[in-house]
């Protein structure tokens, strides 16, 4: 079996323990992972805390940074076929998809790597004579990455990329459910030559290794992706260093067809938007919201395309939907499938959990009109869409903003007035308009509700990694005044 190693201060080691990796495909352990415990986490902060401020990374200039940031991005992008192949044999995702994405993920790093320098201060028109003021933006600190197992590379270039390029240094957890693209990717950053401790790459287990690093006094910013559940615990471990937090989280996400709509388009990106990444996507658009109208010719169609899709082994380029990632994932996709059967949903097709090895799980619609559902509510992350229907824009709205969450939506209409209606009044960080599932290093990333707080991609991403220093110069020769009185 592989055998993988942390990344701590430039150096790589075995961690304070070991543990298997299955693969999600046969069910079999393929490789042994490095757990990362208190002490390896403590020497990966510690180390990134040395960096920060002390060796080449915190004279280098914001320009010298880019520059790394661009050697990373060459790295990646020649590297993207390992990189997937490790994805895909860890995680399931299908090689077709990891492949395209993970290319792609380059040019995160090459958008940040051209921001680096972009960073700048103000001066400040003050209201006192004899006085200038300025403001500097600064690294906000050590800042702990955390990212779960599903498009690790994605999720975590939208962290890596912003922090580098605002100077920061980081410890980087992969997910203990297929970590191996992160600390085969920690090879890569070694190869572009980032200081040791700049980026420190660890994995291991929640309640170990999550806490002692989100917990950590030397962390000042946490950036997370993953449930609200999980989420809830890095807020009260945060309260520890009182460090600031973004995190992206789950989602519900509507998706709203009218009777207007390029049916066809409407049901292709449908496809896309729930069955894709065998619907491991925080962003899954997991609720079909359609015009009663139109409602049985859609579900024919989606139920034909469905019932098409070439399910079998990742590492095949014919595969459109691979297993889970982990019989876990399986087990509650299972679950919630019956739940709602037994609520009343009827099932379009698919809900059969086949025998087996692996972790598969078959394209599945649940129809849900007109009644409570589980799977309305709850978030599947696997290849299972819900459906409802509605007669008036007024009653889309509103079973669209029927949901706690509120990350992604998308929206299927040739009425443009209606269009940028629903835009403005969905209650969501990510409308799609004709379209599902498309993502630029350009465009913000995040969600309102549980879907969390803050933003990734584009500039306010570099802007979250630095915080601001007032600067104040007292121009006049004159003595200082009176000491007893605020100037």
């Amino acid at each position: 079996m592989q055998r993988f190693q942390l990344y701590i201060d430039g150096t790589f080691e075995d961690g304070d323990g070991g543990f298997e990796s299955l693969d999600p495909a046969t069910g079999e352990a393929w490789a042994v992972m490095p757990e990362a415990r208190e002490a390896a986490v403590d020497k990966a902060v510690d180390a990134a805390h040395r960096a920060l401020h002390e060796g080449p990374w915190a004279k280098m200039t914001a320009t010298q940074r880019g520059q790394l940031l661009y050697r990373l991005a060459d790295l990646v992008a020649a590297n993207a076929k390992v990189l997937a192949e490790l994805e895909t044999r860890d995680t399931g995702k299908i090689i077709r998809e990891t492949s395209t994405q993970i290319a792609y993920v380059a040019n995160y790093y090459r958008y940040y790597a051209g921001l680096a320098d972009k960073i700048e201060g103000s001066f400040l028109p003050i209201d006192k004579p004899d006085m200038d003021v300025w403001l500097r933006r600064e690294p906000v600190g050590v800042v702990a990455l955390v990212v779960p197992w599903n498009s690790q590379l994605f999720l975590s270039a939208v962290k890596v990329g912003p922090a580098l390029a605002a100077g920061c240094t980081l410890v980087l957890k992969a997910s203990e459910d297929g970590p191996a693209p992160l600390l085969e990717f920690a090879r890569l950053v070694h190869e572009a030559g980032f200081p040791p401790g700049v980026v420190n790459v660890v994995t291991g287990f929640g309640a170990t290794c999550g806490a002692a690093l989100t917990g950590h006094r030397n962390v000042a910013h946490i950036a997370f992706t993953g449930g609200p559940e999980s989420a809830r615990h890095v807020v009260r471990n945060s309260a520890e260093n009182l460090a600031s937090t973004s995190l992206e989280l789950g989602g519900k996400s509507p998706f709203v067809v009218f009777a207007d709509a390029d049916i066809e388009s409407a049901v292709n990106a449908q496809v896309a938007g729930i069955f894709a990444a065998t619907g491991q996507s925080c962003v899954a658009g997991s609720r079909l919201i359609v015009e009663r109208s139109i409602k049985d010719d859609f579900l024919a169609r989606l139920k034909v395309k469905a019932e098409a899709i070439r399910i079998g082994s990742p590492l095949d380029m014919a595969t459109e939907v691979g297993p889970l990632a982990t019989r876990r994932q399986q087990d509650h996709a299972d679950r919630l499938v019956q739940a709602s059967v037994a609520a009343g949903a009827r099932l379009v097709t698919g809900g059969v959990r086949p025998e087996g090895p692996g972790n598969y799980y078959p394209p599945t619609i649940l129809d849900c009109d007109d009644i409570a559902s589980p799977s309305l509510e709850q978030e599947f992350f696997g290849p299972v869409l819900s459906v409802v229907s509605f007669e008036t824009e007024a009653e889309a709205l509103r079973l669209a903003n029927d949901t706690r969450f509120g990350l992604a939506s998308g929206v299927f209409t040739q009425n443009l007035a209606r269009g940028h209606r629903m835009s403005r009044a969905i209650r969501a960080g990510i409308v799609w308009l004709n379209t599902y599932r498309a993502v630029s290093p350009i465009a913000p990333f995040g969600g309102f509700g549980l879907s969390g707080q803050g933003r990734e991609g584009g500039m306010a991403a570099v802007l979250d990694y630095t915080r601001t220093k007032t600067v104040w110069l007292d121009t006049s020769d004159a003595p200082f005044p009176d000491p007893f009185v605020m100037r």
